[in-house]
């Protein structure tokens, strides 16, 4: 085992290296050599070493109750302390290496994907900051800082989406994203003072020590516990403020990857999970409600859109619900799993949409066509055989992401409906959140296939253009073969190669915590209930995603059935899953719209009457009285008194300068007539 001064060390290189990079690529990137894009890459690579070095620590040291804490003091005012640090358990390691794994294949792929982009070094110096910003929310072992790293990773984000701000999609789709994230920091920010002002610590021990002690309870709890899930849900985007991920595509594909697989959109899930034990069952039947809704509302929209990546977005959102869900139900430790095995699928399906993306940019170029949308699946079709190792890469990941047996998806998924099912068994007035889960299950497959049958199969759709077509760099291949392997079973279930048992080393190291709000049921009350719902949700799970994919076969491969026909017939439900169900319209209508127009109302008091009239008008007052009092000053006091004194003087200096003649016979004078009259005095 590694010694904790060397565990110290390294966390320190894990968080300043991608720092590092950045200010050197923002300050000086524009003069290195292929400006400074190795230096990120160097950076990003040595933390994904050293976070696997942890990493197999941890598996040699083989204790599911591994912690390591480094406080250190930040502010102290006697009775209001603030320490930073970081804390280390099972859970920060596997983070660590997702984030770092992630991290690296994007700065990887983006050699070749942003080669000659007019801002190369920046994008490089915001991919630093940005792992950063990540790696120390995986690291914080309180409150204020996850909160410091929370906000730093909404900044980076905000960088990264509008790297392309010329374009006026790019730059509203960033500021959506960076205003959007602030409704849920707002509840995010008011959890974490409820908290403080009950506790009077931001430390994570702390905190859930004084829940289980009972200085935080009841309604005070469960209102705290929302405010902290408020976070989560802009982070994750969770429903009602989904709305500004899909726009998020509109940044680079490598960057869509990088959040939407395991760092920006899986911090609020990983919120939730480090958080759990301080959630009261009111605050957690919410929290599995807006997930388990989530998962299947995103769906439905995805299985409508045509843009591969908004396909791709809208099912983040549904996967990311789906982990939501899984925390809800007390089953953290498998939405945890599901992070892990979703952030490995998910960065291959969004590379890969990459790479057929940039082979649709090269043909569309060679025949000087700038109309046709290079996302669109409706311009692809029958690109399996000329981009036949981004289409293997791709197909392994949807059988993942759709819940197949061998695949990684199948065992997490598994894992999170067969908590979902237990929790119903117990509460069976909750049992539209296992038919959130299912539903959305089968639905995922669906779009899923048809998402690889209209990208990858059947006649080409424009054949101009599926001739220029050709296969990625192997810079750009080389991630999606990495990431492939990885959502395959074995890499999750080693020692055990039973590809039907999530048993593995992910299960024997990470355990679940006993929540810290009495009354709850433990861990181990969780885990039995699960275990006996295995079974059950595989065998559900099977057979919706079978029906799923099946469908999808129909009416996308062999066209049995014809999907524009079958859109027509339910023209309402079609059109409201296309355009979205009108959120962004409505939210433009009811909120937007409204509160433009009363800041306009309230500008118009602000500046045309307060300040016009008030704040103006008591300045002329003021200025037309300190006119007359200078009047007064000068006029009177100063022109009358002060002068006319002054004058007085003057003259009287005048006439007594008449006396002063310098002649001696004069002063004599003076003198003897001074002497006679104080005679003449002291005689009377």
């Amino acid at each position: 085992m590694i010694s904790p001064d060397t565990i110290t060390f390294f966390c320190l290189l894990i968080l300043f290296l991608p720092l590092v990079a950045f200010v050197i690529n923002i300050f000086f990137g524009k003069r290195l050599p292929r400006q400074g894009d190795w230096v990120s890459v160097g950076a990003i690579l040595t933390t994904l070493l050293l976070s696997l070095i942890l990493l197999f620590s941890m598996f040699a040291n083989g204790n599911s109750s591994f912690s390591h804490e480094v406080i250190m003091p930040w502010i102290d005012l006697g009775a209001f302390q603030i320490d930073l640090g970081f804390w280390v358990d099972n859970i920060t390691l596997v983070m660590l290496v997702v984030v770092a794994l992630i991290s690296s294949m994007t700065h990887l792929f983006s050699i070749e994907y942003m080669k000659g982009d007019v801002r190369y070094n920046r994008y490089y110096a915001y991919l630093g900051l940005f792992t950063f910003s990540m790696n120390g929310i995986v690291l914080a072992n309180n409150l204020i800082s996850l909160y410091i790293f929370w906000e730093l990773v909404g900044v980076s984000s905000f960088l990264l989406i509008g790297h392309w701000f010329e374009k006026h999609s790019a730059a509203d789709a960033s500021k959506k994203a960076f205003l959007t994230n602030r409704v849920g920091d707002i509840g995010f920010f008011i959890g974490i003072m409820l908290i403080f002002t009950a506790v009077n610590s931001f430390n994570f021990q702390d905190v859930f020590q004084g829940v289980n002690q009972g200085l935080i309870t009841g309604s005070l709890l469960t209102l705290a516990g929302i405010g902290l899930f408020m976070g989560a849900v802009g982070k994750s985007s969770q429903f009602p403020l989904h709305i500004w991920l899909p726009d998020a595509m509109e940044g680079p594909t490598p960057v869509s990857a990088l959040m939407h697989a395991a760092t920006m959109v899986a911090a609020g899930v990983y919120l939730t999970v480090r958080l759990f034990p301080l959630f009261s069952p009111e605050a957690l039947t919410v929290i599995a409600y807006v997930g388990g809704f989530t998962a299947l509302f995103a769906a439905t929209i995805a299985i409508t859109q045509n843009d591969i990546k908004k396909v791709l977005a809208y099912s983040t959102v549904s996967q990311l619900g789906y982990m939501i869900l899984a925390v809800g139900v007390g089953n953290y430790i498998a939405a945890f799993f599901h992070l892990l095995t979703h952030a490995m699928f998910k960065a291959c399906l969004f590379y890969g949409s990459g790479s057929v993306i940039h082979a649709m940019h090269h043909s569309l170029h060679e025949i000087h066509d700038h109309e046709t949308d290079p996302q669109d699946m409706r311009n692809m079709g029958g690109f399996s055989s000329k981009m036949p190792t981004t289409y293997w890469t791709m197909t392994i990941a949807t059988l993942a992401i759709s819940g197949v047996p061998l695949f990684s998806g199948f065992l997490s998924k598994d894992a999170i409906l067969a908590g979902t099912l237990s929790f119903v068994e117990h509460h069976p007035q909750h049992l539209l959140l296992a038919i959130f889960g299912f539903g959305a299950a089968a639905i995922t497959a669906f779009y899923m296939f048809r998402l690889i049958f209209m990208t990858f199969h059947g006649k080409p759709k424009m054949p101009k253009i599926f001739e220029g077509i050709h296969e990625s760099p192997r810079l750009m291949t080389f991630p999606l073969i990495i990431l492939a392997g990885l959502s395959i079973f074995i890499f999750y279930t080693l020692p055990y190669l039973n590809p039907f048992s999530d048993h593995g080393w992910f299960t024997n190291l990470i355990k679940a915590q006993d929540s810290a709000v009495p009354g709850n049921p433990t861990a181990a009350e969780i885990y039995e209930g699960v275990h006996h719902a295995h079974y059950p949700a595989m065998a559900l799970s099977l057979i919706v995603a079978s029906l799923g994919i099946g469908l999808s076969y129909l009416f996308y491969f062999k066209q049995k059935f014809s999907a524009e026909k079958s859109a027509s017939r339910i023209g309402f439900l079609y059109k409201l899953s296309l355009n979205k169900y009108y959120f962004d319209e409505n939210y433009d209508r009811f909120i937007y719209q409204p509160f433009l127009k009363l800041s306009r109302a309230v500008a118009y008091l602000d500046w045309d009457i307060y300040d016009k009239y008030f704040i103006n008008g008591f300045g002329r007052i003021t200025r037309l009285f300190s006119k007359l009092t200078g009047k007064m000053d000068y006029d009177g006091l100063d022109q009358v008194l002060v002068d006319g004194v002054g004058r007085s003087m003057q003259g009287f200096g005048k006439q007594l300068k008449l006396i002063q003649t310098g002649r001696l016979q004069n002063y004599m004078l003076f003198a003897l007539i001074g002497v006679i009259m104080i005679l003449i005095f002291q005689t009377i």
